[in-house]
């Protein structure tokens, strides 16, 4: 998967549905997010993310992309997300494992949700 590919499919994963969701993220998945319980694996990571709105606007800043062996691919990144007056900022990362040709899901996710700065005048 390319660079671009890469960058677009995290960024449908912030505007997906719950279908998309369940297609993408792997049974065996071990997320981290910032809500209680804090750490979920498999169908518990997959219902933890189902129910996230579905983004009207996702910028990545930061972006990092690395590939440590054929099939396997770790993103992180610095994620703006909006919906309405509601605004996320998070610093995130993701492994993609290929099952087969063109078929990618996501096997890790972490999101480390940051304090939101007050712009200055």
């Amino acid at each position: 998967m390319d660079d671009d590919r890469v960058w677009s499919f995290e960024e449908s994963l912030w505007q997906a549905s719950e279908e998309r969701y369940h297609e993408n993220v792997d049974a065996e998945c071990v997320m981290a997010l910032s809500h209680a319980p804090y750490l979920f694996q498999g169908q518990a990571a997959t219902d933890a993310v189902s129910g996230t709105p579905e983004w009207d606007e996702v910028s990545f800043s930061n972006r990092k992309i690395s590939r440590p062996e054929e099939g396997l691919i770790v993103v992180g990144y610095e994620v703006k997300a909006q919906k309405a007056d509601v605004c996320y900022n998070a610093a995130c990362t993701s492994v993609y494992r290929r099952k087969a040709h063109e078929d990618w899901t996501v096997v890790q996710h972490a999101q480390v949700a940051k304090p939101e700065v007050e712009e200055a005048d």
